[in-house]
C-alpha cells in the first residue's frame, strides 16, 4: 500500500512507525552514568529551533565528530570514544512544552566504580547554560551485577525516606528519595544482578522513570502562579458578591452618576479578572493529558514492592493525584466569575439604556410641545400679517380716494368735468385694486429678498419659508 503514496507520504509513515531512537541501540550499554536535564520552553515555536542549534553548540563544544552525530527536528545524538574507550553519548530531545538532555557515561571497564555527582568522562564539562527554567534534573546510576542492602543506598542518597520498586516485572530495582542532593539533582539507582536483562530493558527504563519526573514537575510547575490566582479570585468573588448586593438594592433610584461609576468599577474588574483566566486557561490547560502521561508510565513500570521502601507511584501520586482535577475546577470557577462580571455589567447598561430611552421620550415631549407653541405662534403670526395686510389695503385705498377726490375737484374747478362726487364714489373700488396690487407687489419682493438670502435652493412659493 505504501508503494503506491507519494515520497512524502512515505517519509512520514516512515517516521510515524520507526523508533527515534533506533540510531541509538548500538551505543545503550552498562553499567552507565546518566544526567538528565530539562527545561521549560516559555515560546515553543521559537524556543525549540533556539533548542536545536544549542545542541548543535553542545556538540561542537565537546568536539563530538560530525559521523557520530545524527540531528533531526526534534531530536538528536551525538557519541565520542575517550581515549581510554570510555564513551560519551548525549541526546537531545524537543517535546511540546520542554527540551531535555540526556549525557551518557559508559565507561569501557565494566569493574570501573560509578558514583553519582559530576561525570568522570575524561576532560568532560558541561560547556553551556541551557536556555529556559529547569524543569528537573537527574543523576541517574545504572549498576548490573551488584546488589547493595537498604542502608547502604540511603548513605548513598539524600532525604529521609528511600522510595523503590521493582519494576516490568522483571528482577530490576529502582530507588530513589526524590530529595535533590548538593548539585541540585534527584538521585536514582537502578540495580539488577542479571546483566542481560539490565542491558535489555535499561532504555526503556531510562525513558519511563524520566517521563514520569518530565511531567511529575510540569505538572506542579504552575502550581506557585495557580496558588496566588485563587487568592486573587476569591478576593474578586466576595468583592463581586457585595457589589452585586449594593446594586440589587439600589439600581432602582440609581442616577445616571452612580450608574457611571459603578459601570467602570465592575469594567476594571472584569478586565483584570478575563487577563487572569486567560493566563491560568494557558497555563493549566496542559494539566489533564499530562496526569494522563504519569498515570499511563507508572501502570507501565508494573511496579513490585521492594523491601524497606515505599513505591515510586506512591510519593507520584502523592504530589500529583487530584491537582489536575484541581486546576480544571479552578478554571471553571474563574471562567463563572467571568460571565458573573459580564451578568452585572449587561445590567447595569440595560439601566442606563432605560434611563436614556426615558430622558430621550422627555426630550421628544418637549420637542413635541415646542413645535406646538411655534405652530401657534406661527399662525398667530400669519392671522396677524393677514390682519395688518387688510388694514393696509384699507389705508391705502382710503388715502388714495381722498387724493382721488382732490383730484376730481380740481378738474371740476376747472371745468373738465362736470360731476366730481361721482367720480370720487367710482374712483374707491379702483384705489382699493391698486391697494392690494402694492400689498401683493411689496409680499413678492419680500419673498424674492428672503429667497436670495436663503440660498439657491430655497423655494419662493413653500409656505415654510413665508
Amino acid at each position: 500500500m505504501s508503494q503506491n503514496l507519494p515520497a512524502s507520504d512515505q517519509g512520514f509513515l516512515r517516521q510515524l512507525h520507526e523508533p527515534s531512537k533506533k540510531y541509538l541501540e548500538e551505543w545503550f550499554d552498562v553499567p552507565a552514568h546518566i544526567h538528565h536535564v530539562a527545561h521549560h520552553m516559555a515560546n515553543p515555536p521559537s524556543d525549540r529551533p533556539q533548542s536545536r542549534q544549542e545542541f548543535q553548540q553542545l556538540l561542537q563544544s565537546l568536539e563530538v565528530p560530525e559521523e557520530q552525530t545524527v540531528i533531526h527536528e526534534k531530536f538528536g545524538h551525538g557519541a565520542k570514544i575517550a581515549s581510554n574507550g570510555d564513551r560519551l553519548l548525549v541526546t537531545w530531545e524537543a517535546h511540546t512544552e520542554y527540551y531535555s538532555y540526556q549525557l551518557w557515561h559508559i565507561p569501557d571497564d565494566k569493574l570501573k566504580p560509578l558514583a553519582f555527582g559530576p561525570l568522570t568522562f575524561p576532560d568532560y564539562i558541561m560547556p553551556l547554560s541551557p536556555l529556559g527554567l529547569q524543569v528537573n534534573a537527574l543523576d541517574i546510576l545504572v549498576l548490573p551485577h551488584v546488589t547493595l542492602g537498604i542502608e547502604e543506598v540511603k548513605n548513598t542518597m539524600p532525604g529521609p525516606q528511600l522510595y523503590g520498586s521493582r519494576i516490568f516485572g522483571e528482577d530490576i530495582s529502582v530507588m530513589t528519595t526524590f530529595t535533590p542532593d548538593e548539585y541540585k539533582r534527584e538521585r536514582y539507582l537502578i540495580l539488577s544482578p542479571s546483566f542481560d536483562v539490565l542491558l535489555t530493558h535499561v532504555a526503556r527504563t531510562i525513558d519511563t522513570l524520566v517521563t514520569v519526573e518530565n511531567y511529575t514537575h510540569l505538572i506542579l510547575f504552575p502550581f506557585h502562579a495557580f496558588a496566588e490566582s485563587v487568592d486573587q479570585v476569591h478576593q474578586y468573588e466576595q468583592r463581586h458578591l457585595y457589589q452585586r448586593g449594593v446594586i440589587a438594592t439600589e439600581i432602582e433610584n440609581a442616577t445616571s452618576q452612580k450608574l457611571q461609576h459603578w459601570l467602570t468599577v465592575m469594567t476594571q474588574d472584569f478586565m483584570n479578572v478575563s487577563r487572569m483566566a486567560e493566563s491560568m486557561r494557558y497555563k493549566l490547560s496542559a494539566s489533564v493529558p499530562y496526569d494522563r502521561i504519569i498515570r499511563a508510565n507508572l501502570a507501565l513500570l508494573n511496579e513490585q514492592t521492594l523491601a524497606g521502601c515505599r513505591r515510586i507511584s506512591e510519593y507520584v501520586d502523592g504530589k500529583t493525584i487530584g491537582v489536575a482535577d484541581g486546576y480544571q475546577q479552578f478554571v471553571r470557577r474563574i471562567n463563572a466569575l467571568v460571565n458573573d462580571f459580564q451578568g452585572s455589567i449587561a445590567m447595569i447598561r440595560t439601566k442606563v439604556e432605560l434611563q436614556l430611552q426615558d430622558q430621550n421620550l422627555a426630550l421628544e415631549n418637549q420637542m413635541l410641545k415646542l413645535l406646538r407653541s411655534m405652530d401657534k405662534t406661527t399662525r398667530r403670526q400669519a392671522i396677524l400679517q393677514h390682519t395688518v395686510e387688510g388694514l393696509s389695503v384699507i389705508v391705502i385705498s382710503y388715502y388714495l380716494s381722498g387724493l382721488g377726490s382732490y383730484v376730481f375737484k380740481a378738474l371740476k374747478t376747472l371745468g373738465w368735468i362736470d360731476n366730481a362726487d361721482l367720480l370720487s364714489g367710482l374712483f374707491v373700488p379702483i384705489s382699493l385694486g391698486i391697494a392690494f396690487g402694492l400689498i401683493l407687489l411689496g409680499r413678492k419682493f419680500i419673498y424674492q429678498r428672503r429667497f436670495e438670502d436663503s440660498g439657491p435652493n430655497a423655494d419662493p412659493s413653500d409656505p415654510s419659508n413665508q
